[in-house]
C-alpha cells in the first residue's frame, strides 16, 4: 500500500503546500501523528444515528444547531468551537452554547466567507473550519469545528453528513417556522378582514339608523312638533314608551304601552331631586328605570323627555334617537312657553288694573281679548305661603293649584301674596289642599272676598279679603282658608274703619293690662286673648300658653284685679274679647 495522504475535513485530500478546498495554503504537518484513540465505530454510529433522529425531532432551530454541536465529537476528533443562525435580516446570531470570547472573535471572520466554507483561525486551536450549514431555502447559518489531529476518511465523511443533516434539520425548521407565521398573519388577515367586515356592517347600520332618526324627526317638525309626534315617533324608532313631562312632573305625552292609569301625583320634592340630578349630566340619564333628557334650549327646563327603561335595553341608538327627539321637541315647548308668558303678563296687567280700579267698558274689552269672560261674578282670593316668596315660581304653583280644582281665574301677585280673580266661588279647602299638596307644605293661608258684580267692586274687595286673611293669620287657626263674608264681627276690624277710634277702645277696655305688661315684662294681655280664642277653656289656654292650668287661674285672677273687669259680667267679657281682638289684628299686638 502506498503512503496515505492527509486530507481536509470535508474528505478534500491535500498535499504539503497545496491549497485547502476553500482556497487557503496549509502547511504540510511535520514529524509524527500525535497518538489518539480512535473511537469505537459501532458506537459512533449509534450515536450520530440517535442524533440525526433527534436533530428532525424538534422545530427549534437554536436547539437543533446546540445538539449538532454536543454531538460533533461523535464523528471523530472535532471541537465545536462555536454556532451561528442566520437571522431574517441576514445577520449571525451566535449560538448560546459559545464560548463568547470564541464566538465574538469569529464572527466576522465567519461572515465575510458569504455562505461558503473556509478555514477560520480559532484561538489557542488549529485545523479550525467554518462549514455552512445550506438547505433547500439557502444559508441558514455556521459550525465551527477544529480537530485535535488530522481525521480519517470515515471521520470525515461522518462529520459532512452531520453536517447535510443539520442543515436539512434547519431547512424542516425554517419552513415550519416559516408556514407557522405565514399561518399567524393569515390568521390575523383574517381576523382584521372580519373585523372591519363586522364594521362596515354596524357603520352601515348606523347610517341607515341616523337616517331614519333624521327622517322621523324631519317629519315630526314638519307636523308641527308637538308632543304626541314626538313622543309616537321616538317609540316607533326604539321600541320603548316615550313620554313627555313638564318640569314639575305632570305628564303632557304618552305612546307606546304599558301607560300608569292614573298617572302618578308628583312629589315636589323628589320632583327636583330627579331634576338636579339629570341637570349635572351632559346628555340622557338612566334615573329610576327610566333614560331621561332633559329639554332646555337656553339653559332653562322646560320639561322632561324620557324613555321608560326598567331592563336597561337601551342602546347607542335609543340615545341617539332621545337627542334628536330632544332637539325637536325642545322648539315646541319654548314656544309654548313663550306663548303662557304672554299670555301670563296680559292676564297680570288686566288683573291689577281691576284690583287697581279701571273703567268698566276698558275691562271687559280687555278681558274679552284675553280669552275671560268678565261679565260673570268673581271672588278675590289671596294666597300667602309661610315658607315661600311671592315669586314667580310660587305664582305658578298657585296657578297649577286653581287649574287643579276648576277655578277659571286672573293671576297676579303683590309684594308678599298671590291673588286670583276667580269666576266662581271657590269649594271651601279645595284650593288649600291642592296647593298644600304641590308645595309639600301645609303652612300657607287663603282668603277669599265677598262677590264682586261688576269691575267698580275689586277695588274695596281686595281690601276686605286681605282683611279676612289677616283675621286668619292672627286666629288660633292659623292655616287654612276663609271667606270675608263668613267673618262675622271681624268684618267691621280692620284699615277700612277709624283707626283712632279702634285705639280709644283697645286703651279703654286693655290699657291697664297693656300699661301693666309694659313695665314688668308680663303677658297678661296675651293671656286674656288666647283665652277668649280657646272659648274659655282652661285646658286649651293652658297647653297653647305651654303653663300649667294653676298659673293660668292666678294669671286671670290678676287679670281681674289690674283691669277691674269682671270676666263673668256678659257686658265686660264681649268688650274684653273684641278688644284682644282688634289689638291683635288692628294694632299687631302692639301697646
Amino acid at each position: 500500500m502506498g503512503k496515505r495522504r492527509p486530507h481536509n475535513l470535508n474528505g478534500h485530500s491535500y498535499e504539503k503546500g497545496s491549497r485547502s478546498a476553500v482556497g487557503h495554503r496549509r502547511p504540510a504537518a511535520t514529524g509524527p501523528r500525535e497518538p489518539r484513540a480512535l473511537p469505537s465505530g459501532g458506537r459512533s454510529l449509534q450515536e450520530l444515528t440517535a442524533l440525526l433522529r433527534d436533530l428532525f425531532a424538534t422545530w427549534d432551530e437554536s436547539k437543533i444547531l446546540r445538539l449538532a454541536m454536543d454531538h460533533v465529537a461523535a464523528a471523530g476528533p472535532y471541537t465545536a468551537e462555536a454556532g451561528y443562525l442566520l437571522e431574517a435580516g441576514g445577520d449571525l446570531v451566535p449560538s448560546a452554547g459559545n464560548r463568547q470570547d470564541h464566538a465574538l472573535m469569529m464572527q466576522s471572520k465567519v461572515r465575510d466567507l458569504g455562505g461558503r466554507d473556509g478555514s477560520v483561525a480559532v484561538p489557542g486551536r488549529r485545523g479550525g473550519q467554518a462549514l455552512a450549514l445550506r438547505g433547500i431555502e439557502g444559508l441558514h447559518g455556521y459550525l465551527v469545528v477544529t480537530s485535535r489531529f488530522p481525521p480519517t476518511g470515515t471521520e470525515r465523511f461522518l462529520l459532512a453528513t452531520l453536517i447535510r443533516h443539520t442543515a436539512a434539520a434547519l431547512s424542516v425548521a425554517f419552513v415550519h417556522r416559516r408556514r407557522r407565521e405565514e399561518a399567524v398573519e393569515l390568521h390575523g388577515l383574517r381576523e382584521e378582514r372580519a373585523a372591519l367586515q363586522r364594521q362596515l356592517v354596524t357603520v352601515v347600520g348606523e347610517l341607515a339608523y341616523r337616517q331614519a332618526v333624521h327622517g322621523l324627526t324631519a317629519d315630526v317638525a314638519a307636523s308641527g312638533g308637538n308632543e304626541e309626534a314626538v313622543t309616537r315617533a321616538l317609540h316607533g324608532l326604539t321600541g320603548l314608551p316615550a313620554l313627555v313631562e313638564d318640569r314639575f312632573g305632570r305628564l303632557r305625552s304618552w305612546a307606546g304601552p304599558d301607560r300608569p292609569d292614573p298617572y302618578p301625583e308628583p312629589d315636589p320634592v323628589r320632583q327636583n331631586a330627579l331634576l338636579n340630578e339629570a341637570a349635572r349630566e351632559a346628555g340622557p340619564t338612566w334615573i329610576g328605570g327610566r333614560l331621561i333628557a332633559l329639554v332646555r334650549p337656553h339653559g332653562e327646563i322646560l320639561g322632561m323627555l324620557a324613555l321608560v327603561d326598567p331592563l336597561g335595553e337601551a342602546d347607542e341608538h335609543a340615545v341617539l334617537a332621545l337627542e334628536q327627539a330632544v332637539m325637536s321637541l325642545a322648539p315646541e315647548l319654548a314656544h309654548l312657553r313663550n306663548q303662557a308668558n304672554v299670555e301670563l303678563r296680559l292676564h297680570r296687567e288686566l288683573a291689577d288694573d281691576l284690583l287697581a280700579g279701571t273703567d268698566e267698558t276698558s275691562a271687559y274689552a280687555r278681558s274679552e281679548a284675553v280669552g275671560h269672560d268678565l261679565h260673570r261674578t268673581h271672588y278675590i282670593v289671596v294666597v300667602r305661603w309661610s315658607d315661600r316668596v311671592a315669586d314667580d315660581s310660587f305664582a305658578q304653583a298657585v296657578d297649577r293649584a286653581a287649574a287643579a280644582v276648576g277655578m277659571r281665574s286672573l293671576l297676579t301677585r303683590g309684594a308678599e301674596h298671590v291673588v286670583l280673580i276667580a269666576d266662581d266661588r271657590p269649594h271651601a279647602g279645595a284650593l288649600y289642599e291642592a296647593l298644600a299638596l304641590d308645595t309639600g307644605a301645609p303652612c300657607g293661608s287663603i282668603g277669599v272676598s265677598a262677590r264682586c258684580d261688576t269691575p267698580d267692586d275689586f277695588p274695596q274687595h281686595y281690601q276686605e279679603v286681605q282683611r279676612a286673611l289677616e283675621v286668619l293669620r292672627h286666629s288660633r287657626k292659623r292655616y287654612g282658608m276663609t271667606f270675608f263674608d263668613q267673618l262675622g264681627l271681624y268684618r267691621i276690624l280692620g284699615p277700612g274703619n277709624n283707626l283712632r277710634e279702634l285705639e280709644a277702645f283697645v286703651h279703654e277696655w286693655l290699657g291697664k293690662l297693656i300699661d301693666y305688661d309694659a313695665g314688668n315684662n308680663s303677658a297678661m294681655t296675651e293671656t286674656l286673648a288666647r283665652y277668649f280664642d280657646c272659648g274659655g277653656n282652661y285646658d286649651e289656654t293652658a297647653a297653647s300658653l305651654s303653663i300649667h292650668r294653676s298659673t293660668l287661674r292666678y294669671r286671670l285672677q290678676r287679670i281681674r284685679e289690674i283691669s277691674g273687669n269682671d270676666l263673668a259680667n256678659v257686658e265686660d267679657r264681649l268688650n274684653l274679647q273684641v278688644a284682644t281682638r282688634v289689638w291683635k289684628i288692628v294694632l299687631g299686638g302692639s301697646g
